[in-house]
């Protein structure tokens, strides 16, 4: 059994009572100096009854705390009521849910956990900790001598973390040796610190090479390396931690790289822009991707109808069911087999599959993108381009424009600036606000709705809708991030900040309340259904399955879909506050007006 057991389940209330009984401030007296004099992104691990948790966030930074133990989970809201952090229920060696969050962390605590993993699982989870951690960050780890085997707990020492330390680029900072606190003699506690100067995986050298010096006869490495960035960007959650033994890498669905692929195309070639692709290529001529009936078809389709999860029009199907397969082709025969590792091996393995025809249903849903196969991403390379993508995409762009105006050059002829730059830039259609004022102006025809961050009530004239995470930093038009707001409070105070950790707590209620009402709740079950399936697969951490809405949605679960979301929702924020520190917007302003 790895990280916390069984033992805490029944023994939660007891545990959590001795855990309470010693102050945090003297338990990490050891570390203080060690945290980041700002406000932080704190991972606590095994967290407990949540004391650590309490005071890190006392300390003004911003805490996502993990532990396996429901029963502990609960002691923790007990304890601290008062605490809006993010509680996980997610455990070592896989902390699938806190990778799923996209977060990195300044700063992760480990306290009285690593016994509890069993050693043949350590390498792994110290490998998982150290792709959380930002480069120069520090993970916390005390570690118990003499053990407790009957709670599951497993022998330790600071030369096993040292040497895991080093294997990963790392080094032990600091290596102290402390007394119970609770005066529990013979039980003392060794304290190691452990520094990452850099991200030690080789990842952006990599890249670095692929995009600036490797050989290629076409811009399909770099089409390949934006479609990853776009995907870990916008659609993490459609990605699943590799069930392998090492559990070194994610997978995602090949038809889902192959409809970004198409998206990101479509713009170079359509619209007259005739965009050299290769030397050879002009216009639609000379590209794998492009056959008949399928990617030629579809230059006219608006980008809003090519989003994962939309319903298709019959009309449409059976084209973009060939241009899926095609980009397919051409991702697997092309890029993915000639980006390769120093010992030949492919850089992206791929699990190919034959699709079959056009699902019937017309949904561009998980099961339908996952029947062209998966695309596997080391973890390591992942982490970067969920981290790093703000310098990546435009490095691939500045690349990609090089590459294409060297083509015309061949050619005799010389591209139109203007085209060129309308041609890469990546659209994501926000159409969706029409469908969010359609359904609030039905709501308030039907009763009352109110701004979700005032609170006030909303007329037809006041009414506006406000991305919570503002478009000018994140593009996203999915229907949970479109919220009824006062047009007063959306355009002059929030405007294109990010609603503080606590505003968007206190909104809480009335979110939930318009995503219940604006969409769950809706006649048109489509359109609940799109709302989940984008939830799904935008926010990294949910879980339920998509496509199979009659058990998502069924009443019984209804208020814990809702309660999901929203806790995905709040750790995005975390994620967008942490990697693109877009300025936080403190609240509404009372000026008399809604």
């Amino acid at each position: 059994m790895t990280e916390r057991g069984g033992w805490y389940e029944t023994h939660a209330a007891e545990a959590a009572a001795r855990y309470e009984s010693v102050a945090a401030e003297q338990i990490n007296a050891w570390l203080l100096d060690l945290l980041p004099n700002r406000r932080a992104f704190v991972l606590d691990v095994g967290a407990g009854s949540g004391r650590d948790t309490a005071w890190l966030t006392s300390l003004g930074h911003e805490v996502v705390a993990t532990d396996p133990s429901a029963a502990m989970r609960a002691q923790s809201r007990r304890w601290h009521p008062e605490l809006g952090v993010q509680y996980l229920p997610d455990r070592l060696p896989e902390l699938t849910k806190a990778f799923r969050t996209g977060i990195s962390f300044d700063f992760i605590l480990v306290n009285a956990v690593w016994m509890h993993v069993a050693p043949a699982d350590r390498k792994r989870a110290f490998r998982k900790l150290v792709t959380l951690l930002k480069p120069g960050g520090v993970i916390a780890f005390t570690l118990r001598k003499p053990i407790d085997a009957a709670r599951d707990m497993h022998p330790v020492s600071g030369a096993e973390i040292e040497k895991l330390a080093r294997q990963h680029g790392a080094f032990v900072e600091r290596s102290s040796d402390g007394a119970d606190f609770l005066g529990r003699s013979p039980i003392r506690w060794e304290q190691i610190a452990v520094r990452v100067p850099d991200d030690g995986t080789g990842a952006l050298p990599l890249l670095r090479h692929v995009i600036l010096n490797d050989d290629k006869s076409s811009t399909y490495k770099l089409a390949l390396l934006r479609v990853l960035c776009r995907i870990a960007d916008s659609a993490a959650g459609w990605s699943v931690d590799e069930s392998g033994s090492d559990g070194d890498g994610v997978d995602l669905p090949l038809g889902l790289v192959a409809l970004y692929w198409i998206r990101l195309f479509k713009p170079l070639l359509g619209d007259g822009r005739d965009l050299p692709q290769m030397p050879g290529n002009v216009g639609l001529r000379g590209l794998s991707f492009v056959r008949e009936g399928g990617f030629p078809l579809l230059l006219d389709m608006p980008d809003i109808e090519l989003r994962a999860g939309m319903q298709i029009a019959d009309s449409r199907r059976l084209a973009l069911h060939r241009a899926l397969r095609d980009a397919r082709n051409t991702i697997v025969n092309m890029p993915a087999k000639f980006l390769t590792l120093h010992d030949g091996s492919p850089v992206f393995p791929v699990k190919n599959r034959r699709p079959g025809r056009a699902t019937g249903g017309g949904r561009l849903d998980a099961p339908y993108l996952w029947s062209f196969g998966s695309f596997t991403v080391p973890r390591h390379l992942w982490r970067v381009f969920q981290r790093y993508n703000v310098w990546i995409e435009p490095a691939l762009v500045a690349e990609w424009i090089r590459m294409m105006n060297d083509y015309a050059k061949k050619q005799g002829r010389k591209l139109d600036e203007t085209g060129v730059t309308q041609g890469m830039v990546w659209s994501e259609p926000g159409r969706a606000v029409d469908v969010s004022r359609g359904r609030a102006g039905q709501l308030l025809d039907q009763g009352s709705l109110r701004c979700v961050w005032s609170g006030n009530p909303l007329t037809k004239t006041t009414l506006d809708i406000d991305h919570c995470f503002p478009w000018s930093s994140w593009p996203c038009g999915d229907l949970w991030n479109l919220l009824p707001a006062s047009r007063n409070v959306n355009q002059h105070q929030k405007r294109d900040r990010l609603p503080a950790d606590l505003v968007l707590r206190r909104a809480k209620e009335r979110i939930v309340d318009w995503w219940d009402a604006g969409y769950v709740r809706a006649e048109n079950r489509l359109l609940t259904e799109q709302f989940a399936l984008e939830a799904s697969a935008t926010l990294p951490t949910l879980d339920f399955p998509a496509g199979n809405f009659e058990d998502v949605l069924a009443e019984a679960r209804l208020h814990h879909l809702l309660e999901d979301i929203f806790s995905a929702v709040s750790l995005q924020r975390i994620r967008l506050s942490n990697d693109q520190q877009i300025p936080e917007w403190q609240g509404p302003i009372d000026r008399g007006r809604p």
